[in-house]
């Protein structure tokens, strides 16, 4: 295997990782608007109408990129963005945990206030981490195997004609 056809997996694969996670992700909240909103509040960073609206928005905003990056359709850009909110997610998380809030990061689902020893910061870090270098990844190399952008987007194939005499 050559290595731009190795380099084309691991955009596949990135792809495929970051795109899943923000799919499911997405999924799991968009039909719990409510629980949504109160993984939102948790974290205590805005005030309640600003939570309302990120919570809402949210998981659309997760389904939307998740959708796009798992099709390879404007991968570059929804990778911009999947990684932009990667290092959101983290400094959210970074700040509950530095302010000694218990709460559920509600990355999959509804959050909110557990146990101190429910929580799990730094897994929850860590995963995101590697979430944001696959969407880096994409972002530098935004080629993979199986992506609708190489369809859409491929240079036009240019046919030669040859020129006859007498016409």
């Amino acid at each position: 295997m050559t290595r731009t056809r190795w380099a084309d997996l691991v955009g596949l694969l990135a792809r495929l990782a970051l795109g899943g996670v923000l799919v499911t992700a997405g999924g799991l909240k968009v039909d719990d608007p409510t629980g949504a909103i109160q993984s939102v509040v948790a974290y205590r960073l805005f005030d309640y109408q600003v939570a309302e609206m990120i919570g809402l928005m949210l998981p659309v905003v997760e389904l939307a990129l998740g959708i796009l990056l798992v099709l390879g359709l404007l991968t570059r850009w929804s990778a911009v963005a999947g990684t932009l909110l990667m290092l959101v997610f983290i400094a959210g998380i970074a700040s509950a945990w530095a302010r000694g809030l218990s709460i559920d990061c509600g990355c999959f689902g509804a959050g909110g206030p557990v146990a101190p020893s429910d929580t799990s910061y730094l897994t929850e870090i860590l995963r995101d981490v590697g979430l944001a270098v696959a969407g880096l990844w994409l972002v530098v190399r935004p080629r993979s195997l199986l992506a609708l952008d190489a369809i859409i987007f491929a240079a036009p194939r240019h046919t030669i004609h040859p020129v006859t005499k007498g016409s």
